[in-house]
């Protein structure tokens, strides 16, 4: 349209041109969106909060004149940059990402006081780091990849993870939906992208996590908090399985002591050392549920046997199961599911 930018003479009046069009250095809107919808990934909310609506409607950006820097350096860099040793070019995603997690802004820390709150709850003075929970796509392959469970293949056709039995048998009329059954191998941990999905209903894991139906286009997703949240994180098989996948890990370290073994967990899932009163906890935890387990040993095979891949047989299983309780703690941390 004529009221956002001339079209240009010399362009052909076809899809090509239209895409010539978008992309013009005189278009004022494709990049400003691309960048408000980066800067929104990373902080919690655009430049403009409004992320799904730049029209009349729209909300005015916080800081106009950062969303037309980062517009103007995603269409054209100003300086030389480079992105795992190659040099950056116009409309270069990962150097517009790159750009973002390395300036003064992001790297905040995400502490703040209840004055700073108080002024400024949402953060749009970009006063602090960023914190909210990550995403629902997020979250699960985290926990596949700090388990060591994540198959990171690329490309293929769609996965069947764990859900639960005749999840879709209701909206479900024909194709092989009904009577949904997970796999067996490695479509169990191929990452959050691959799994199949149903247009009018998410897999309910992700809905829980505020993942939208795909029946209209969704741009900015909802955010809550929820305690079917907390008992999905906590007993959802793909989660319980991952925490049991971790305890491995750790009691397969090189970590020569139980002290040892839980700060090199601790340390996994959230990149720092544990504080001593923490490790304290945690120890004390796990000490707690050794016990346990040594009284119920039933009880501590029926944990471990949850998922699809079997559990060390060179651990025995109260260990493995006290070990697998202290690893969901661990995967339950705050720190671990907000950004």
């Amino acid at each position: 349209p004529a009221a956002i930018a001339p079209f240009p003479a010399d362009f052909p009046r076809d899809r090509l041109g239209f895409a010539r069009w978008l992309v013009s250095p005189n278009h004022p809107l494709t990049a400003r969106v691309w960048a408000n919808r980066a800067w929104e990934r990373f902080f919690g909310t655009g430049i403009v909060k409004t992320t799904e609506n730049f029209g009349s409607q729209a909300e005015w950006p916080s800081h106009p004149e950062l969303l037309d820097w980062l517009a103007a350096e995603f269409m054209q860099p100003t300086t030389v940059r480079t992105v795992a040793g190659q040099p950056t070019h116009a409309w270069d995603i990962k150097a517009l990402d790159k750009l973002i997690v390395l300036s003064a802004a992001y790297r905040q820390s995400a502490k703040a006081s209840t004055n700073d709150y108080e002024a400024d709850p949402e953060n749009r003075l970009i006063s602090r780091g960023p914190r909210f929970r990550l995403s629902a796509e997020t979250l699960r392959d985290q926990a596949l990849a700090l388990s060591g469970l994540l198959v990171p293949d690329i490309g293929g056709p769609s996965v069947r993870p764990y859900m639960p039995d005749g999840v879709w048998d209701e909206t479900s009329r024909y194709g092989d939906l009904r009577g949904y059954k997970a796999d067996q191998g490695p479509g169990l941990y191929r990452r959050s992208l691959y799994t199949i999905w149903k247009r009018t209903a998410a897999p309910p894991s992700m809905l829980l996590f505020d993942a939208p139906s795909r029946e209209i286009c969704t741009v900015k997703r909802s955010r809550t908090n929820t305690p079917l949240q907390a008992l999905a994180l906590l007993n959802e098989t793909t989660w319980v399985e991952a925490a049991r996948k971790l305890a491995e890990r750790s009691l397969t370290s090189e970590a020569d002591s139980d002290a040892a073994r839980m700060e090199w967990a601790f340390r996994t899932v959230t990149a720092r050392r544990p504080e001593p009163h923490e490790l304290q906890l945690l120890l004390q935890g796990l000490t707690a549920d050794l016990a346990r387990f040594h009284a119920e040993p039933a009880a501590a095979k029926q944990l471990i046997a949850v998922g699809n891949s079997p559990a060390s047989s060179s651990i025995p299983p109260e260990t493995l199961a006290a070990w697998t309780l202290t690893s969901t703690l661990l995967l339950n941390l705050d720190e671990v599911l907000v950004h």
